[in-house]
């Protein structure tokens, strides 16, 4: 009996084994595929947001022609970049890759942890943890993608138009570039994940929606910290990291309201179920 039950052990492990070997393998692909194209995605992504034809310095131009008849945001034509070590960009596109791999591969990722555990749920669990999922990879989407077009392009215009003197010649490090792309985009996309962590805890019964009501000043509080945290220091990109974020917060009430009415009327049902 106990040597079932140390073969059912291990034959879990050996099954989370192969689940983790996908993945692993899925985010290798993708970092490749990044890494065999990585001149066009270092043009046209990683530097997107230092010109002026950016979609997101386009449409805050477009309106400030129609408000204030002139554009409103002026990068320079070059944005001078420069390495410091020998292998400086041998390391950038590493990390660029394997950020770019986990990305891509997120979805899939997710997709195998929900097979992992779905042969251990019941069938109305089963089909919960489709929406549970689902909702981890696109919070985790739009997340990466707000802090993409939101916040990192208004955080480089910052830095570039930021002056203390004229006499300064501008020569940005490819490093302190990098760290603030990923920064921005991974912290985005990890924080985007608050209402999936709002939800298990509602669940578990530690959170309530009075709760989070209550402590709703505390809680912009936090997420101005957090805010500050993932960007750089100009209050315009703390801003526009922390409207998404209390918008993100609102929803997670409403998540938590509606998850609470749910698990008290399953408990007051429970009894009548049971007689």
């Amino acid at each position: 009996m106990s040597e079932g039950k140390e073969m059912s052990f291990w034959g879990h492990i050996g099954e989370l084994r192969g689940h983790l070997i996908r993945s692993i393998l899925a985010i290798v692909v993708a970092a490749f595929v990044i890494g065999f194209n990585i001149n066009w995605i270092m043009d046209h992504i990683f530097f997107g947001p230092t010109r002026n034809d950016f979609p997101t310095f386009r449409v805050v131009n477009h309106f400030s022609r129609m408000i204030l008849g002139e554009d409103s945001i002026h990068l320079p034509k070059d944005f001078p970049v420069r390495v410091q070590r020998l292998y400086q960009q041998f390391n950038v596109m590493m990390a660029v890759s394997i950020f770019g791999g986990i990305v891509a591969a997120f979805p899939y990722i997710v997709w195998e942890l929900w097979r992992f555990i779905s042969p251990a749920l019941h069938p109305k669990e089963r089909k919960n943890s489709i929406f549970i999922i689902n909702s981890v990879w696109i919070l985790f989407m739009v997340g990466v993608l707000c802090g993409y077009f939101l916040i990192l392009p208004f955080a480089v215009n910052f830095g570039v138009i930021f002056k203390i003197s004229d006499i300064i010649v501008p020569l940005y490090d490819l490093s302190d570039y990098t760290t603030l792309f990923l920064q921005v985009i991974l912290g985005m996309g990890i924080i985007f994940l608050f209402p999936v962590l709002i939800y298990f805890l509602t669940t578990l019964g530690i959170l309530t929606p009075t709760f989070m009501k209550t402590y709703r000043r505390h809680a912009i509080v936090l997420i101005m910290v957090v805010a500050a945290i993932i960007t750089p220091a100009d209050v315009l990109s703390m801003i526009m990291a922390a409207l998404p974020l209390i918008i993100l917060y609102e929803f997670s009430i409403m998540m938590c309201a509606y998850t609470h009415k749910k698990i008290q009327k399953a408990a007051a049902n429970l009894p009548a179920v049971q007689e």
